[in-house]
């Protein structure tokens, strides 16, 4: 029995940077307002202000993308949105690969998306970074890629259990 696991967060470079710097803005602007005119803010609003700004920023490190792939079928969970694992059984997928994509172009960028927002030919997309993912085509019509950063790994697992695929368990 093959198991795959991979847990994966929002801790890219490019997103700490732009995210630090689209705090500082606003930090600096309620920052210069209360000192330049105390009366416009109380200290408790200043603070909750500054508050409210931080945790906003930072509430995408709470992120988790999570995938485990066994012998009943793919389970997957992206926190905060999903507090629990939700399983697509083998026998409900109709085919299952590791592909390169384009998370922008397909896809709108990175998070939950696709469906009704963007190209529904393409399905839905669970990813945190990168291009490559385990795309998902159910026997429901519907696809779904989950993002992934163990491309091998992910290729060799689901070749394990091709065998479970198209069969009427």
């Amino acid at each position: 029995m093959r198991i795959f696991k991979e847990e994966q967060r929002f801790n890219q470079t490019w997103i700490i940077v732009l995210l630090v710097l689209s705090a500082i803005i606003p930090l600096v602007i309620i920052t210069n307002r209360y000192l330049e005119n105390s009366d416009s803010l109380s200290t408790a609003e200043f603070i909750g202000t500054l508050s409210i700004v931080l945790i906003a920023t930072g509430l995408i490190f709470f992120f988790k993308l999570s995938t485990r792939i066994d012998e009943k079928g793919i389970y997957y969970k992206f926190f905060p949105f999903q507090f629990k694992s939700k399983l697509i059984e083998w026998q409900e997928i109709n085919k299952a690969y590791v592909r390169n994509y384009d998370a922008i172009t397909e896809f709108g960028g990175w998070g939950l998306k696709g469906g009704a927002l963007w190209n529904k030919s393409k399905g839905r997309a669970i990813n945190v970074s990168g291009d490559i993912g385990i795309q998902l085509q159910l026997k429901n019509g519907k696809k779904l890629l989950i993002g992934t950063q163990k491309k091998e790994e992910a290729m060799r697992v689901l070749e394990a259990y091709k065998t479970k695929l198209n069969t009427n368990v």
